[in-house]
């Protein structure tokens, strides 16, 4: 699973040629979560701060989020994005 940031001990990823509707997952120690472009939680459970951070940087970032989005559905390499600071 190719990670596309890390920050505060969250891990976020995206598969490549994943199922829509476009998102992100999020993995905090033993919790997985699957995220909307916007931020909002689609499936799966994390603490409520991580779930606050996550979906903030996921605001910020969103047209990032959007480009990964078409380049694994295109199973091409995906960019870094900054993490959260």
């Amino acid at each position: 699973m190719p990670s596309i940031s890390m920050f505060y001990g969250i891990i976020i990823y995206m598969y490549p040629d994943d199922h829509n509707p476009p998102h992100f997952h999020a993995r905090y120690q033993e919790y997985e979560a699957s995220f909307d472009l916007d931020g909002e939680l689609i499936e799966g459970s994390m603490p409520r701060n991580q779930h606050k951070l996550i979906s903030a940087w996921a605001v910020v970032h969103r047209d990032e989020l959007a480009a990964n989005w078409n380049l694994a559905q295109d199973k091409q390499p995906l960019y870094k994005i900054s993490p959260l600071r």
